[in-house]
């Protein structure tokens, strides 16, 4: 099979994404030093809906330079805009949406720099982006009457979520790393949910503190998920499947950022 063949035999298999729709800014509000919440809104939301905990929606940013919104096309394989480059995509979980205002809420990770990081520091009222998604989600497991919930600061979104998911009468330990007590935020009550926080130790590598907060969990829940940095995530399905056994079929393992690359 030749290389063209191999590409149109796997732009056939890849499903087309949903559409994108246009939103502009509502609202920016500081949540930590690390972290900002930005409402989007706009007659294109509508219809939208978060059907299961930790989905992701795919965030078309503005041009850099002049702030203007560049519309992408599907290729089959890929988004493109007009000149054939790639555009400044960036995957998120939704926070919330609000159904009634149109608004979707979005809660950015903030580190020095990257596209999205850029954009949100700069971004004020009335600019424009463009909204794909909901995506992939997680089905709770109907069975389990234990949760253990893992992650950094790119996992909160996901973690509120699913506390405001989760049956009220299961139990959920929830361990999460963060750079420091004024990174943490509020989350949602759970009745049955313990919330440990970890500050990451000084030139720790990015996850250390929640590989080893799981590592140091001697009973495990029924249910267990994971996310945040690749390589930490990577570690903790080691340690899960091989040093644990764990049953794979009970264990979500999500790597939403890589060290050294700006994946915000």
């Amino acid at each position: 099979m030749s290389d063209d063949d191999r590409a149109a035999a796997m732009a056939k298999i890849r499903r087309e994404p949903s559409p994108y729709r246009r939103a502009t800014v509502v609202s920016i509000d500081a949540l930590t030093p690390f972290m900002t919440r930005i409402a989007l809104g706009g007659d294109e939301l509508e219809g939208f809906e978060i059907e299961a905990p930790a989905s992701s929606v795919r965030l078309l940013l503005p041009d850099a330079e002049s702030n203007e919104l560049v519309m992408v096309t599907w290729t089959g394989n890929q988004f493109e805009l007009p000149d054939g480059s790639r555009p400044p995509i960036r995957t998120f979980t939704p926070r919330h949406f609000d159904a009634q205002r149109n608004e979707l809420t979005l809660d950015i990770v903030l580190h020095d720099h990257g596209a999205a990081t850029d954009w949100a520091r700069r971004a004020t009222p009335g600019d424009e982006v463009a909204i794909s998604g909901p995506g992939r989600s997680e089905e709770l497991n109907p069975d389990a009457r234990s949760h253990l919930l893992v992650g950094d600061e790119s996992a909160l979104p996901a973690i509120a979520q699913l506390l405001e998911w989760i049956p009220t009468d299961r139990t959920i330990e929830a361990h999460i790393e963060t750079r420091g007590p004024d990174a943490r935020i509020e989350l949602p009550e759970h009745p049955g949910a313990k919330i440990v926080w970890h500050d990451a130790a000084d030139g720790a590598e990015p996850g250390d503190a929640m590989v080893g907060a799981l590592v140091d969990t001697a009973d495990l829940a029924d249910d267990i998920w994971v996310a945040g940095e690749a390589a930490a995530v990577q570690r903790l399905r080691k340690h899960l499947f091989d040093d644990r056994g764990r049953d794979r079929s009970n264990v979500t393992a999500r790597g939403y950022w890589k060290k050294g690359r700006s994946a915000t």
